[in-house]
C-alpha cells in the first residue's frame, strides 16, 4: 500500500471517530484522530490538519444541540480552559508529547473506572463546584491544545454531575467549541495552516459531518444508562492506549 493510500484508510476512519464524538456519542473518541493519523504523517501535521475539522464538526453539533446546553458548566470551566490553553502555547514545545499521553490516558482510566463503580454502588451524583471546575477546565484546555484530548478532563468534573444525556453531550460541544475556536489563533501563529494541511482538512470535511450527523443520531438512540456505560468503556480503551503509547515511547 502506498503512503498515500495508508493515509487516506487511517484517516476516514480516524475522521469518522471523531465525528461520532463531536455528535455526543462515545465519550472522547475523537482522542484516537491525532495518533491514529500521526501513524503517517508527522504529529504536529496531524493535529493541525485536524483543527480546522474540529472547527467544522463543531458548527455542525451546535446546530444539533442547540437549546440542550446548562450554561453554568461551560461558564464555570472556560476560564481555566483559557488559561490551559495559553499554558500549552508556552510550553508545549517544551515538554515531551509522551507525558501529555500518560496524564491524560491516566485521567481517562482512573475517572471512568471510579465512575463505573459509583453507578454500580449508587453513590450520589457530585455537585458542581468552581474550584473543580477551575482545575479541570486548565487541563481540560491545556491537553486539548497539546493533542485535542481534552476529553477526559472534560469528563472528569462533566460527568460525576450526572446530567441528561442531551444536556451532557451538548453542554461538552459548546464548551469544545469555544476550546476549538480559541486555538486556531496560536496554531495559526506557529504557521500550521499552510496550503497542504488545509487542502488535506478541506478534503476530509465531507466524512467529519457524517461523522457528526451519526454520532448525534446514535446519542437520540441509546437509553441514558447505555450512554453512560458506553462512555466509561470508551474512557478506559482511549486512556489504556494512550498509557502506552506514552510509557512504551519512554521506556
Amino acid at each position: 500500500m502506498s503512503p498515500d493510500h495508508l493515509f487516506i484508510a487511517i484517516a476516514i476512519p480516524a475522521v469518522l471517530l471523531t465525528g461520532l464524538s463531536k455528535g455526543g456519542f462515545g465519550g472522547g473518541l475523537g482522542m484516537l484522530a491525532t495518533p491514529l493519523l500521526a501513524l503517517t504523517v508527522a504529529p504536529v501535521r496531524a493535529a493541525a490538519i485536524m483543527l480546522p475539522i474540529l472547527v467544522m464538526m463543531d458548527i455542525v453539533a451546535l446546530l444539533s444541540y442547540r437549546g440542550r446546553v446548562n450554561w453554568r458548566i461551560v461558564r464555570q470551566m472556560i476560564p481555566g480552559a483559557l488559561a490551559g490553553i495559553a499554558l500549552g502555547w508556552a510550553t508545549a514545545a517544551y515538554v515531551d508529547d509522551n507525558v501529555f499521553r500518560i496524564l491524560v490516558g491516566l485521567i481517562a482510566v482512573v475517572f471512568a473506572v471510579n465512575q463505573f463503580l459509583a453507578d454500580r454502588l449508587k453513590r450520589e451524583p457530585a455537585g458542581e463546584s468552581l474550584a473543580r471546575a477551575g482545575f479541570w477546565g486548565v487541563i481540560a484546555g491545556y491537553t486539548s491544545f497539546v493533542a485535542h484530548a481534552g476529553g477526559p478532563p472534560f469528563n472528569a468534573y462533566a460527568l460525576p454531575l450526572k446530567l441528561e444525556k442531551l444536556i451532557f453531550a451538548g453542554t461538552s460541544v459548546v464548551f469544545f467549541a469555544i476550546v476549538n475556536a480559541v486555538k486556531l489563533v496560536p496554531y495559526l501563529a506557529l504557521g500550521q495552516f499552510n496550503r497542504g494541511n488545509l487542502h488535506v482538512s478541506a478534503w476530509l470535511m465531507p466524512v467529519a459531518i457524517v461523522g457528526v450527523l451519526l454520532g448525534v443520531w446514535a446519542v437520540h438512540r441509546v437509553s441514558q444508562a447505555l450512554f453512560y456505560n458506553i462512555t466509561y468503556i470508551a474512557m478506559i480503551v482511549i486512556g489504556t492506549k494512550l498509557l502506552y503509547d506514552g510509557f512504551t515511547a519512554l521506556i
